[in-house]
């Protein structure tokens, strides 16, 4: 065999080696977290979000950068879609276990209740939270079921117990987790 025919069936077996890790994502290989980037109703970049498997519970993080300083109330909600300008395409908060929102709620809370996030005279703010029994896959309620799930970003701040959203005010901002 000559140098140029080994060369070729080398480049071509090289080839094929790529090509064979490409199509279906295998469920042993599913990412072990998931990211949002969450935009405001014109498309502007205000935060990011991250949400992974962690101590037997979901632990999801906020880094935000660009709203306006003031105190917002954070849920995660039940189908991964953020059509602007309402995000009413995002449905209710993620809510498996059928309980009320808030904290402070005797029937609540429920998973896609978080705590307030902060934002400072500089447009930034950070929130880490850890959602107890939550998981990122397997049963009929983890966060990327069928539908998928997003991270709203609302006008005002979380009450933590006033059903169905704390009086949290409009939706502003939205990210879809994937």
């Amino acid at each position: 065999m000559n140098r140029g025919t080994a060369a070729g069936i080398g480049l071509s077996l090289l080839a094929l080696a790529a090509c064979a890790g490409e199509g279906a994502v295998e469920p042993a290989s599913y990412p072990s977290g998931v990211r949002a980037d969450v935009r405001n109703a014109g498309g502007t970049a205000v935060a990011t979000a991250s949400a992974a498997g962690e101590g037997g519970g979901l632990r999801v993080r906020i880094e935000a950068a660009g709203l306006a300083p003031g105190t917002y109330g954070i849920h995660v909600h039940a189908v991964g879609r953020c059509d602007p300008p309402g995000f009413d395409s995002a449905g209710p908060h993620w809510n498996p276990t059928g309980r009320e929102h808030g904290s402070q709620n005797p029937q609540g809370p429920h998973f896609g209740d978080l705590p307030n996030l902060q934002v400072g005279t500089d447009g930034a703010g950070s929130l880490e939270f850890t959602i107890p029994g939550a998981g990122l896959t397997g049963d009929s309620g983890a966060l990327l079921d069928g539908d998928g799930a997003a991270l709203l970003v609302h006008a005002g701040p979380d009450d933590y117990r006033t059903d169905p959203s704390g009086n949290s005010g409009a939706r502003i901002a939205c990210g879809v987790f994937g």
